[in-house]
C-alpha cells in the first residue's frame, strides 16, 4: 500500500536530510487534514494526503516510521494578499498549483515562473512492504 505525504519545503531547509526515489527514509508521521493542503494543491490532490513529516516538536509520542520514497513530486503555487484583507498576509491562490517531479529533494527547488515552492508530495510505502529488504538512504 502506497502513502501520500507532505513535506513542508522549510522543514527539509532547516534540519532535514535530502531524499529521493528508492530510499529507505524514517520519517514522523502525523494525520492531516487535507483542507489545511487543498489551497495548496487543490481539493482533489489534498483528499489523496495521509500524512505529514514532523521533526520539529509536534511529533511527541510519534514514534519514526521506516519508509521506502517512490517518488517525488515539488509543489508550487501562487501566493497574494486576498482581495478587501485588511492584512498584508499573503495566502496561497486555489488553482495555481504547478507539480514538478524530481530526482532527489533537497529543501530547494528551481524558481518556476509566477509560482512559490511550497514543499513535496512523497509517494512512498512502509519499508516492511518493501521486497527482497531495505534500500540504502540517498547520498550514503
Amino acid at each position: 500500500m502506497t502513502l501520500t505525504i507532505w513535506v513542508d519545503d522549510w522543514q527539509i531547509q532547516c534540519c532535514g536530510e535530502s531524499f529521493a526515489p528508492g530510499d529507505v527514509v524514517s520519517w514522523t508521521l502525523l494525520e492531516v487534514d487535507p483542507e489545511d493542503y487543498a489551497d495548496m494543491v487543490g481539493g482533489e490532490r489534498a483528499a489523496r494526503i495521509d500524512f505529514c513529516e514532523e521533526h520539529h516538536g509536534r511529533d511527541e509520542g510519534h514514534a519514526p516510521v521506516r519508509l521506502e520514497v517512490l517518488s517525488v513530486d515539488e509543489a508550487h503555487c501562487h501566493y497574494e494578499v486576498p482581495e478587501g484583507s485588511t492584512s498584508n498576509i499573503y495566502h496561497p491562490v486555489p488553482g495555481t498549483t504547478v507539480l514538478v517531479p524530481i530526482e532527489a529533494a533537497d529543501g530547494w527547488a528551481k524558481a518556476q515562473p509566477g509560482v512559490r515552492f511550497v514543499g513535496y508530495l512523497v509517494t512512498a510505502r512502509r519499508a516492511t512492504d518493501v521486497p527482497g529488504g531495505a534500500a540504502t538512504r540517498h547520498g550514503q
